[in-house]
């Protein structure tokens, strides 16, 4: 679903506070317009390599928002004096993406040069041939073979390349320190598993009145959506491979199922409201009063920002006993225009180095935001892992951090044996089908996790055969 500062969309699509990006959710249909064959840039190897050449780049920050807009101006300044033949042209419409108008420009090659995409809408934009095939021209991204396999191969398809990453995120446990502490936990070692969960959470919930230790969503597709996330870290999958059958009717799902309805009913760790939708935990968080909630580190922020919480309030840890396994992930990147020449995709490419994969520059350049006093410390976006770029983009943060780093320590050790994997095809209408199985065991104490799972897998299945 989301991350923080910009609006992250997930197929599941809802709302969240803009931060990061100031995006909006969208739907995209698979099929492509016109004739069907492929563009291709026109070959122009005649013309001089410091020829001017024009680029429209998409996202520029909006003028609602003064601080990024400035820092991306400022970057602008900066690429346009190292490379003098390079024009950038900043399209700053917001949202980035408009659901309204998105597939019109994709299928129409109306879009800008080097445009702005969800992560879930990658293949459907290169099966659809709605953007340029950069593989000729990819390999002179200097830092290209350092960027996470599992975060490049969003962009791939075979071994062609369609584009590049600039944000990537996995879920993880938010959990709140002060109540750990409070109910004498240690909170610099949270839970690894979930049996570590449920103990944690009767702790908390013993505290008194009004507080729970741990929630969860399971209305308005969240509950689809944070089920899919426990599920991928017990080593579960949505889909099968094939992506044309339900594949969460198994061991690990009904293990989710089971350890919630254990949580809410046996040990009442979980409080008595629920059919909670996605402000319902934030706000809970922000509160104080809740232990911990699925989430990815960027939850803090807005906990922090828009729920009246303390960034040194709060940690982050991996999804119990995702480690070896997988996180659910998202993100979004750039991709270009298939009617681009290849001189604007080498020069699209220079500004994707510089702004969104150089460490110190662009997105990371965190000397800058933390003069903006914008939040500097998060764990992503994690682009890089643990190689040399990685470890720069690490100590930068560290270095000028106005969060407390420390408080991600066990989520960000997790990351090198946690494979990010990607929301599954029709999410949005396969999370509504689990919603109904979620919400059930949380308000029914004779939930027959069976029957719910076999009922929402039939249901799966009819909304995957339509799939193309």
């Amino acid at each position: 679903m989301r991350t923080t500062s910009h609006r992250r969309v997930s197929a599941a699509g809802w709302r969240r506070p803009a931060s990061l990006l100031l995006v909006a959710g969208l739907g995209l249909a698979a099929a492509s317009c016109g004739s069907g064959d492929e563009e291709k840039p026109t070959a122009q190897g005649s013309a001089a390599a410091d020829a001017p050449v024009t680029i429209t780049v998409g996202c520029q920050p909006p003028k609602s928002n003064p601080k990024e807009r400035a820092g991306w101006d400022e970057d602008v300044a900066a690429f346009q004096k190292l490379h003098p033949n390079i024009t950038i042209q900043s399209k700053d419409a917001f949202p980035c993406i408009n659901p309204d108008t998105f597939q019109a420009k994709l299928a129409g090659g109306t879009q800008e040069d080097v445009f702005y995409v969800y992560y879930t809408d990658v293949q459907k934009i290169i099966r659809s041939k709605q953007a340029a095939d950069i593989s000729e021209y990819v390999g002179s991204v200097k830092a290209l073979n350092d960027i996470r396999p599992d975060v490049q191969s969003v962009f791939k398809d075979g071994d062609k390349t369609y584009g590049l990453p600039r944000n990537n995120y996995n879920m993880g446990l938010v959990y709140n320190r002060k109540l750990f502490t409070q109910a004498g936990l240690n909170p610099d070692s949270p839970p690894k598993t979930w049996a570590e969960v449920q103990e944690a959470a009767r702790k908390i919930a013993a505290i008194g009145p009004g507080y729970t230790g741990f929630g969860e969503y399971s209305a308005g597709n969240t509950g689809g959506w944070h089920f899919a996330a426990s599920l991928y870290a017990r080593g579960g999958s949505m889909v099968s491979d094939d992506g044309k059958s339900s594949a969460f009717n198994s061991a690990e799902g009904k293990a989710v199922l089971e350890n919630l309805k254990q949580m809410r009913w046996n040990d009442n760790s979980m409080g008595s409201k629920q059919l909670l939708q996605w402000e319902d935990l934030m706000r809970m968080m922000g509160s104080g009063k809740l232990g911990m909630m699925i989430g990815a580190p960027d939850v803090v922020q807005s906990v922090n920002n828009d729920f009246q919480g303390k960034f040194e309030d709060y940690g982050v840890t991996a999804v119990p006993e995702s480690e070896g396994k997988a996180s659910l992930s998202g993100g979004d990147g750039y991709m270009f225009n298939p009617k681009a020449t290849p001189e604007k995709i080498k020069a699209g490419l220079l500004w994707l180095e510089f702004h969104e994969l150089t460490p110190g520059k662009g997105q990371f350049n965190y000397d800058r935001a933390k003069a903006q006093g914008r939040p500097v410390g998060l764990p992503i976006p994690d682009l890089y892992g643990d190689s040399a770029p990685g470890q720069e983009i690490t100590a930068l943060r560290k270095q000028f951090a106005t969060v407390p780093v420390d408080h991600f320590t066990p989520y960000v050790t997790a990351q090198s044996s946690i494979t990010n994997k990607l929301e599954p095809p029709k999410a949005q209408e396969l999370y509504a089908v689990l919603d109904v199985a979620m919400s059930a065991v949380l308000t029914r104490k004779d939930a027959d996790i069976d029957k719910l799972l076999s009922d929402a897998a039939s249901k799966a299945d009819k909304i995957l055969a339509k799939n193309t």
